[in-house]
């Protein structure tokens, strides 16, 4: 009796188990099929549909009258599926000849992926060599549609307009410092694929791409083709180990041109090193030497001291501060402010200096940029570097005069002389083109500024600057020959020669500054290398940018250019001292 109970409880719990298992089955089945039907359909995409990005068109940067300078053009990326590509090994002497690799080259690369699911073959084929391989119509292997960055100019916009990486992303210059503006938003599409990822049907357009925005820089390509030509030449000519130019729109802070030598073809990336890719005009630092006078000068003139036409005592041509000494090439005896400037005396602003005292100089300096990024926002830009001391040597002073114990970039040098092209008005420098000129901040007296720049003129003309001068056009500016630092201090017989100019003097429209980088043999100084560069190209410059020519104030002076004698910079050459100095004995 107890077993036949125990018998028929059995059977109705089995039977209640398998009516509530058919329940839950039957309502699943009428849940996917009529209340949740997208389950079915989502499973089923999971093993046919894939997305795909849509690549963005990298936006286009141009030079200020709208030339290209760096464009995305199409390309075609060929990937292969290992696994099926292995199978198909008797179309691999095709495909290798067709991606222009050896085959030996392309059967180690399926054989050491042949458990991937996804290789490259060739990146950024040209469409028509795209078009040949896929008509080979090899298994496994499949196309993508990409864009390469192409850069018109090459290496003379390399070292500003920068590169970027396979991926379109920027990797060096204006291409990282702006890259996601440039970037855009890549697109998204639907695609149906069967088991083996061949494209079974193109589905839908999901999301569009955005195409990145342009960009327009500051740079005049034609004044950059010049500038990189003229610059180049120099340094070829004086077997320097580089070089660097900079030119600055002094009416609304532009960059104009910003070259340097060596370069590098950002179309070719065979031979790009890391000391060719460097823009150095932003980012190496120089003892400026006596490029940094005329701003001593500004600084005594401001303070009331001294007036351009106070009388300096330098005889007898130099001066002892402690156990170091100060000197000059020769005696000038008594001079005024503008003799100091024209004959590039050290003795004369060294005293300058040491009756104003330090913080006046440092004050005038800082305020004219210096010690202090330009605010381009260029990737890597050095701020340079003004020493702030509670206690200040003599000898200290003294050198800080003439331009030795700091440090500064071209661009940096560039914009302090636009502060006296500007009649004491200082303006942010751009490398993006205005549409609307900043007012800037005055930051030195409008009288010192145009004091200045008739005495930067005074360089030129009989100065150490002959070798700047231009036809048509009255320019000034300052010559400076600093030698190299090296782990040991200063180096002997290696030097940088720099000048920094205004054109034209009397209303300027350009600031320049030209380094050449260790030149070889005995022409080193400023005036003989780098001064003949700011000649030509600030002549072509002001004709390309339709500057009229002034009245010269002596008609001849064309015809004087060609028997200039070079006359040497003092503070180029000496100041002697009982330590390793700046400079050798002159």
């Amino acid at each position: 009796m107890v077993n036949s109970l125990t018998r028929k409880w059995r059977l109705k719990m089995l039977q209640s188990v398998l009516l509530v298992a058919g329940l839950a089955i039957g309502y699943r089945i009428v849940d996917l099929q009529l209340l949740d039907r997208h389950f079915l359909q989502n499973e089923g995409d999971k093993r046919s549909v894939r997305y795909e990005s849509v690549a963005a068109h990298r936006g286009v940067i141009f030079d200020r009258n709208g030339d290209p300078l760096a464009v995305s053009t199409p390309v075609v990326t060929i990937w292969a599926d290992p696994e099926v590509l292995y199978e198909a090994s008797e179309r691999w002497q095709a495909l290798a000849r067709e991606l222009g690799v050896s085959h030996q080259w392309l059967s180690d690369r399926v054989k050491a992926a042949k458990t991937r699911d996804f290789i490259y073959l060739k990146r950024q084929l040209t469409p028509e060599q795209g078009r040949k391989v896929m008509a080979l119509r090899v298994p496994g292997v499949r196309a993508i549609n990409e864009h390469r960055r192409y850069y018109p100019a090459a290496e003379v916009t390399a070292h500003l307009v920068g590169f970027t990486n396979i991926d379109e992303s920027g990797q060096e210059g204006l291409e990282l410092a702006y890259n996601e503006w440039l970037s855009g938003d890549p697109g998204q599409r639907r695609v149906l694929k069967d088991r083996k990822g061949q494209l079974a049907r193109q589905a839908e357009l999901m999301k569009s791409a955005s195409p990145g925005k342009e960009l327009m820089l500051s740079i005049d390509l034609r004044l950059q083709y010049m500038a990189y030509r003229e610059l180049k030449k120099a340094v070829e000519l004086h077997k320097a180990k580089a070089g660097s130019l900079i030119m600055l729109d002094v009416k609304t802070g532009e960059v104009l041109a910003m070259v340097n030598q060596p370069a590098y073809n950002p179309n070719n990336r065979a031979d790009m090193q890391a000391h060719k890719m460097r823009n150095r005009v932003v980012t190496d630092m120089v003892e400026p030497g006596s490029t940094l006078k005329p701003f001593t000068v500004a600084a005594a003139l401001e303070s009331g001291q001294f007036h351009k036409g106070s009388v300096i005592h330098t005889a007898p041509g130099y001066m002892r501060l402690g156990r170091d000494q100060v000197k000059d090439i020769r005696n000038y005896g008594a001079i005024d402010v503008t003799t100091v400037l024209r004959k590039s005396s050290n003795v004369g602003v060294s005293k300058m200096a040491l009756a104003i005292g330090p913080d006046k100089v440092l004050d005038l300096l800082q305020r004219v940029g210096l010690g202090q990024s330009t605010g381009t926002g260029f990737p890597g830009e050095n701020p340079g570097y003004l020493p702030y001391r509670d206690r200040w040597s003599d000898i200290e002073v003294a050198t800080l005069s003439f331009g030795y114990g700091l440090t500064v970039t071209p661009l940096q040098l560039a914009q302090a002389y636009t502060v006296l092209g500007s009649g004491g008005i200082m303006r942010p420098v751009s490398l993006i083109k205005r549409d609307v000129v900043p007012d800037g901040v005055r930051v030195m007296d409008q009288q010192v500024a145009d004091d200045l720049r008739k005495m930067l003129r005074e360089v030129v003309h009989g100065g150490t600057g002959g070798r700047a001068m231009i036809d048509a056009f009255e320019v000034g500016g300052k010559t400076g020959t600093a030698r190299k630092v090296g782990p040991n201090g200063y180096i002997k017989d290696r030097y940088i020669g720099m000048f920094a100019g205004l054109a034209p003097i009397d209303n300027p429209r350009l600031a320049m500054v030209v380094i050449i980088d260790d030149p070889s043999g005995k022409n080193y100084y400023g005036g003989l290398t780098a001064a003949p560069v700011f000649s030509k190209v600030a002549a072509g410059a002001l004709r390309l940018l339709g500057v009229e020519p002034a009245e010269l104030e002596n008609p001849d002076s064309d015809q004087r250019m060609a028997f200039i004698p070079y006359v040497l910079d003092p503070g180029e050459k000496s100041f002697g001292s009982r330590v390793s100095t700046p400079f050798k004995e002159g």
